[in-house]
């Protein structure tokens, strides 16, 4: 199964314990397919440094971590399903692109509501770790 984390989820997950955290954690144990964009690695990157006040020397290595972890896709730009071109845009292009069955996001704004969006299923970090659970 080839799941798209959004930064939101990969954020929370490297600097809090919780839901988001264990769902990193099985991406790490190849428990299912992680799958980014450089667009996203990005995000990531601008926000351990910004938001979280991480070292670059710590950024880059949590970055490597997801790197060798994940399949990494390149999607071209063609969602614009959230106005004003919107950042949440190229999260959508990833997940389809990347074909991925699920989108793990916190975001209740833009993307949850949502639902599903071509064929990927939108949702949140316990919703997903519920639906691992019941799978095995």
């Amino acid at each position: 199964m080839r799941v798209l984390l959004d930064t939101n989820v990969i954020l929370s997950g490297l600097n809090y314990s919780g839901n988001e955290q264990r769902v990193l954690e099985l991406g790490y144990q190849l428990r299912f397919e992680l799958v980014l964009s450089e667009h996203l690695l990005d995000e990531v990157l601008r926000g351990l440094l910004r938001k979280f006040d991480w070292s670059s020397v710590r950024a880059t290595s949590a970055l490597a971590d997801l790197r060798r972890v994940a399949s990494i896709v390149e999607p071209p730009r063609s969602a614009d399903i959230i106005p004003d071109d919107h950042p949440d845009n190229r999260v959508l292009e990833c997940a389809v692109h990347a074909s991925a069955s699920y989108l793990v996001t916190g975001d209740r704004k833009h993307l949850l509501p949502l639902g599903e969006f071509e064929g990927v299923r939108i949702l949140r970090a316990p919703e997903f770790l519920a639906l691992l659970s019941s799978e095995g």
